[in-house]
């Protein structure tokens, strides 16, 4: 399931990627993590699906759950390639219906956390 950032910054085609981690409980419901890492991501030339991006103007207690999940469904059978998990994914039901349905695919799954472990230990050894 894990891989290395060293994959996804040497991939000539670029990645369609859905990135996957748990909101409910975290502060901001943890939008900064997820907009920094689609960032990093989209400056390596990837097409990332944010889902702290759906369009949502009302509070946070009326987020229509069941419309965003059947865009994020349908986003991850039809045009992703590739799932990036957050740190946290493990507690998230969210993401484990995420996650089952990208195997279930045939979609690449990649933990975020593996991913910034690898970079940080090549930024030591240079």
């Amino acid at each position: 399931m894990t891989t290395t950032i060293a994959i996804l910054k040497a991939d000539q085609a670029k990645r369609v990627i859905y990135l996957s981690g748990p909101m409910k409980g975290y502060p901001d419901s943890n939008y900064p993590l997820f907009h920094r890492v689609s960032s990093d991501l989209r400056s390596l030339g990837h097409r990332v699906y944010n889902p702290a991006e759906f369009p949502h103007s009302g509070p946070h207690e009326e987020f229509p759950i069941r419309s965003a999940f059947a865009e994020y469904a349908a986003f991850i059978c039809l045009e992703a390639d590739t799932l990036v998990l957050l740190p946290g994914w493990e507690k998230s039901k969210g993401v484990s219906a995420e996650k089952a349905l990208a195997e279930n695919c045939g979609v690449a799954v990649i933990e975020w956390a593996s991913i910034s472990s690898a970079e940080e230990k090549q930024g030591a050894a240079s």
